[in-house]
């Protein structure tokens, strides 16, 4: 055989380097049967490919993640990882530790195949061991090879333990990239949109996940706590329309070289310190169902609360509180967390804005609704 076609059976992986953006998934994990790994961002994590945890190199490394589980607190460092073999989970091999180690279930071989750890090209068997280390902002760090007897990972942990905080971990903090614009809603508007949620029936605000191909409303206390009053009165809705016309949509051509031309959901949502209100980290556009959306709005309609900050955890600790009437306005890419009240109440104004062309996308994908979202029907 000669030496070009013997280099033709080798195994071919896929390459990460460091700056590139750390492949998006969802995976059944220790902690849920569908992970969001994109829901990560705001702490650094390692991930730890090591495909079987039947043998001594595998049981070396996973030894030495756990003496040092000081280091993985979640809120800093997360551990995670990743077996491509169902007889870890079968045998109970692996067992999550809180807070920071769980363990991704790659039986498919998902992740394996996005992050080069399984072979591509007809070399199904063939799997390679490394180590990847992933930012706050989900790209990747560095990349090591899983040597044997856990040769390199004490190393390996050390440069871990000295990295600077999650918020300054490219040197200096960086600042969310969103509009902070005051000035957008009109204080009596605001009253007005207070009193409408007072005197109306606000109803308990769940949130979209997407189920067995189909966008669903979920509800989950633990997850996102509000209530929510839709706003029905035209004269109201034509007065937001207006203000949203004339203040946020050059602000977002201006910045971000993109008209919105629609938008979407006319809510009052109120965050209660009596319920604990909150929101967790999420993204506004993970769903067939709410993949047209652009661009978040949050514009606060009173001040007299503690909590309920809006922190963009991909870019560190910095919170967003907009003064009364003033706004907030993000991509809908972006991972966001509204912190709990802790007094009084947090009134504010959401809508999503989009284009006319996302406006085709958002009716197509009426198809991949259950019964719990109302179809988007052109001209309503």
């Amino acid at each position: 055989m000669d030496h070009v076609s013997s280099l033709a059976l080798l195994p071919r992986y896929r390459k990460l380097e460091a700056g590139d953006p750390a492949p998006w998934f969802r995976q059944a994990a220790t902690c849920h049967p569908q992970f969001d790994f994109s829901s990560l961002g705001g702490r650094y994590i390692l991930l730890g490919f090591f495909g079987s945890a039947g043998d001594d190199t595998a049981q070396a490394q996973l030894k030495l993640i756990e003496a040092r589980a000081s280091l993985f607190d979640d809120a800093n460092v997360c551990f995670f990882g990743v077996s491509a073999d169902p007889t870890d989970q079968s045998e109970g091999r692996l067992k999550e530790v809180l807070p920071g180690q769980r363990h991704f279930w790659d039986f498919d071989r998902t992740i394996s195949k996005l992050y080069g750890t399984a072979a591509i090209g007809g070399q199904e068997n063939a799997y390679r061991r490394y180590w990847v280390l992933v930012d706050p902002t989900l790209r990747v760090m560095k990349t090591w090879p899983m040597e044997p007897d856990a040769g390199n990972l004490g190393a390996i942990l050390d440069m871990i333990a000295a990295l600077p905080p999650p918020g300054r971990f490219a040197g200096p903090e960086i600042m969310a990239p969103v509009l902070y614009l005051p000035n957008v809603v009109p204080p009596e508007l605001c009253q007005q949109l207070i009193g409408a949620y007072e005197a109306g029936a606000p109803q308990d605000s769940g949130f979209m996940r997407e189920e067995d191909g189909l966008t669903k409303v979920v509800h989950d206390h633990g997850f996102k706590r509000r209530r929510d009053f839709l706003i029905e009165d035209e004269a109201t809705m034509h007065a937001l329309r207006t203000c949203v016309h004339k203040r946020i949509r050059p602000e977002i051509l201006k910045a971000f070289h993109f008209d919105v031309t629609r938008m979407e959901r006319y809510i009052v949502a109120c965050y209660t310190a009596e319920d604990g209100g909150h929101f967790r980290p999420h993204r506004d556009n993970t769903t067939k169902g709410t993949a047209h959306r652009k661009f978040a709005v949050s514009i606060n309609l009173n001040a007299d609360f503690d909590g309920g900050d809006l922190t963009f955890p991909e870019y560190g600790t910095r919170s967003f509180r907009p003064p009364v009437g003033g706004a907030v306005v993000f991509s809908c890419s972006l991972l966001h967390t509204v912190s709990k009240v802790t007094r009084g109440q947090r009134y504010a104004f959401l809508p999503f804005l989009y284009d006319d062309a996302a406006a085709k996308l958002r009716e197509a994908n009426n198809a991949f609704l259950d019964g719990s979202v109302t179809p988007y029907v052109e001209g309503e």
